[in-house]
């Protein structure tokens, strides 16, 4: 048996602009993508035209790890993405400060980007979709 666990980030119409900030920031390549509206019309559901445009479904690829992103349907309980947090392993301290500037415009720190005992350049940010990123700089070998 083999298993996967990927992070599933659900948003509440901003799935979409959360993608493409992932895509600038983070490098992020999306592998699928599908609205409500290009998908088949669900029993119950009436979606305005906005509603139609939200992400019922996207997977993206950052480095070698899968991340999905949709928007919860109208009506359906959200959650802010902060239940889970993302850890971004890196191996350079300016990287780490180049995404620390990026995911916090918007966003808030939880703990200062700075050299701590287990990493040269370590720091905790929510960013502006309420998604917590960990930014964990490797020691070098």
């Amino acid at each position: 048996m083999s298993t996967q666990v990927i992070p599933y980030i659900m948003l509440n119409g901003e799935a979409a602009q959360a993608i493409a900030t992932y895509e600038q920031i983070l490098g992020a390549r999306v592998l699928f993508r599908q609205t409500f509206g290009e998908g088949p019309q669900m029993e119950g559901t009436a979606l305005n035209k906005d509603q139609q445009q939200w992400i019922s479904h996207a997977v993206l690829q950052i480095g070698d790890t899968q991340l999905m992103v949709a928007d919860s349907l109208p009506g359906q309980p959200t959650t802010t993405g902060t239940a889970v947090n993302l850890c971004l392993m890196l191996t350079n301290p300016e990287e780490a400060r180049r995404l620390y500037e990026r995911l916090t415009e918007e966003g808030h720190i939880i703990e200062q980007l700075q050299a701590v005992y287990f990493s040269p350049a370590y720091a905790m940010v929510t960013d502006r979709y309420g998604v917590t990123f960990q930014l964990f700089t490797k020691r070098p070998s």
